[in-house]
């Protein structure tokens, strides 16, 4: 029998294998078997061989995948518990991530939480704290204004770039150009809300299949920032859904709104169906959130009190996803949880160093998911008073710690303290009764944010 030549077949081996589509664990084997090749006696013991450099490592980057929806409560989907709603994509979601059913925003309006999610820091730091300029200054200005205040801080998609990844927004985006945020591509030009991004889930998923196509056929990993205008309104999804949602409800309203979650999860099922398609579902992080709550109005078309643009539950609580199949074990949390741990958790499982001062934890790091047990927000006027103080616009601040929750309005109204273990409609304000409770997260809100100026 010849001599076995172990370099080539070592060679040759992972010159094959390293440009097929397949999953991590194939490429560990491949590593796994060459090296067991190599440490045979009787195939390594050839002093006459060519000594090589080890072979580069065949891990891929992390591709990341965001999914924000937009103006919908946190009990709205099939799988928290909600009577009627069909969500089977977003059920599917949650059966293959790791669920953090207790999620929070740090903010109750789009801008300032978009801003947060982008940028790991919550409104009073990154100054983006309502929605609009001030209605006294020329829009435009103010609008740019805000916008800088965006590039002052290394947002999560300058940080990927720097890494080598391409990067697509598309539906809202509140700041300008798509490039002001560090994106490479994108659909917003720069009107409020989104211009052309917000036909993303509407009206097509093409952009985003596109452009993952794309980065495939160059072997740039990617992350995909989905932020459709769904279920937000125009509350017009398909007959069909309004159809069937009337049936069930007396309120149109409702069923128009019920109708566009269905809408949005359908979306959700082509974008998750193209990534398995794709075989990408093993190399993809797949983050889910919401980027504030909404109560439908029975009566009108428009959102009920206690839900957008407050502090409680119904304007703030959110499920949180985290889907990488193969990687992240399925799982449901009740360990508190919040958008601006995000940007912290993507960053860890990408390799990437975050920036200092991130306030949030990695979310898959359960020691430090256990061990922090409180977590904080703040409400702000819809349009600002002050571009650069956001103490001049701020409303209210709160806190949850345990199942403890407490509301404290800067000026007018009453403090809050809810029990949610026991009142999750926090119908009770307990405040009187537990005054010792209420003078503890009063001094941990003031800690976390003593009220003075960003800068």
């Amino acid at each position: 029998m010849g001599q076995v030549n172990i370099v080539g077949i070592k060679l040759g081996l992972l010159e094959g294998f390293s440009q097929m589509r397949s999953s991590r664990w194939f490429y560990r084997l491949v590593v796994a078997l060459t090296g067991l090749f190599a440490a045979t006696p009787f195939l390594a013991a050839d002093e006459h061989l060519e000594k090589v450099p080890a072979a580069p490592s065949l891990q891929r980057p992390l591709n990341v995948v965001f999914i924000i929806s937009d103006d919908q409560h946190w009990r709205d989907y099939g799988f928290m518990g909600h009577a009627h709603l069909r969500t089977p994509h977003l059920d599917r979601l949650a059966r293959e991530s790791l669920v953090f059913r207790r999620g929070y925003v740090p903010t109750s309006l789009c801008c300032p939480s978009l801003a947060s999610l982008i940028t790991g820091r919550y409104p009073h730091q990154h100054r983006i704290t309502g929605n609009d300029p001030p209605a006294g200054l020329p829009a435009k200005a103010g609008r740019e204004q805000m916008n800088k205040h965006l590039e002052e801080w290394p947002t999560l998609p300058k940080l990927v770039r720097d890494q080598g990844y391409k990067s697509l927004q598309t539906g809202k985006w509140w700041q300008g150009n798509f490039s002001r945020g560090g994106f490479t591509d994108g659909m917003t030009k720069g009107v409020r809300h989104g211009d052309d991004g917000l036909e993303i889930g509407r009206k097509t998923m093409q952009p985003i299949q596109d452009f993952v196509t794309a980065c495939q056929a160059e072997h740039k990993p990617f992350f995909v920032w989905y932020a459709p205008m769904l279920p937000h309104d125009p509350h017009d999804p398909p007959k069909d859904l309004v159809d069937h949602y009337a049936a069930l409800t007396p309120s149109i309203h409702l069923a128009r709104y019920w109708g566009n979650i269905e809408r949005f999860d359908r979306t959700v099922g082509e974008l998750i169906h193209f990534l398995d398609r794709q075989k990408l579902s093993e190399e993809t992080l797949v983050v889910y959130v919401t980027d504030n709550g909404w109560i439908q109005n029975p009566d009108r078309p428009e959102y009920a009190p206690r839900s957008k643009r407050t502090p409680y539950e119904g304007g703030i609580r959110t499920p949180i996803m985290l889907r990488q199949v193969g990687k992240i074990e399925p799982a449901v949390s009740e360990s508190l949880a919040s958008s601006i741990d995000i940007m912290p958790t993507v960053l860890a499982a990408c390799g990437i160093q975050p920036p200092a001062s991130l306030p949030g934890v990695n979310l898959l790091d359960t020691q430090a998911v256990t061990a922090r047990r409180q977590i904080f927000g703040e409400c702000f006027t819809h349009t600002l008073i002050d571009l650069d103080d956001p103490v001049v616009n701020l409303l209210s601040r709160w806190t949850v710690r345990d199942n403890w929750k407490l509301i404290v309005p800067h000026k007018d109204g009453p403090v809050e303290l809810f029990d949610l273990g026991k009142d999750p409609e926090e119908t009770q304000n307990l405040s009187a009764s537990h005054s010792d409770e209420v003078q503890l997260l009063r001094e941990s809100l003031k800690a976390a944010w003593p009220l003075s100026p960003a800068r």
